[in-house]
């Protein structure tokens, strides 16, 4: 964190850097998935980013996906083929990169992203994630229907949760 003399025109004498708060930061970047946090405490503001990543910024139609598409999972053993609840097996669980909110449209009265039933592709925006006000656009990992949405509109997801079944 020595970038203090590499930034010309920044006051640096008498600053004080909390470097066990940045490291926490930066260790919540990639427990999270998040491509930046900022904290402010009074005058304080500490602002930590992913360098190289792709950067997404709050905004009112996220544009840019998550920085890490969920990876394929493999299917756990077969279950009995009439089973009417839908899971991995019959798909790939697509799942929240992260802790935060879901919406199912890019802005409230639009219509949602995707429904049962619809061909998506590989890279479409299935659904959003909010994160610490940031918007994460969860995008299809593959293409294929959607077989199963598991959340709803504004419902709080944990990491790893299954979001969408894509068979």
């Amino acid at each position: 964190m020595s970038d203090e003399k590499s930034a010309p025109g920044r006051k640096t004498a008498g600053m004080n850097v909390d470097s066990a708060l940045v490291r926490e930061l930066a260790e919540l970047l990639g427990e999270t998935g998040l491509t930046e946090i900022e904290v402010e405490d009074g005058d304080r503001k500490i602002r930590v980013s992913r360098a190289g990543g792709v950067a997404s910024f709050a905004a009112p139609a996220p544009a840019m996906p998550a920085p890490a598409a969920p990876a394929q999972h493999a299917a756990p053993a077969p279950a009995d083929a009439g089973a009417s609840a839908p899971s991995a097996a019959n798909g790939d669980a697509v799942k929240s990169p992260m802790v935060g909110t879901v919406y199912m449209a890019p802005e409230p009265g639009a219509s949602d992203f995707i429904k049962v039933g619809q061909q998506v592709n590989a890279g479409d925006t299935l659904l959003i994630v909010e994160a610490m006000k940031v918007m994460n656009a969860i995008p299809a990992p593959r293409s294929g229907t959607v077989s199963a949405i598991l959340v709803g509109n504004a419902d709080p997801v944990e990491f790893d949760q299954p979001l969408v079944v894509i068979e």
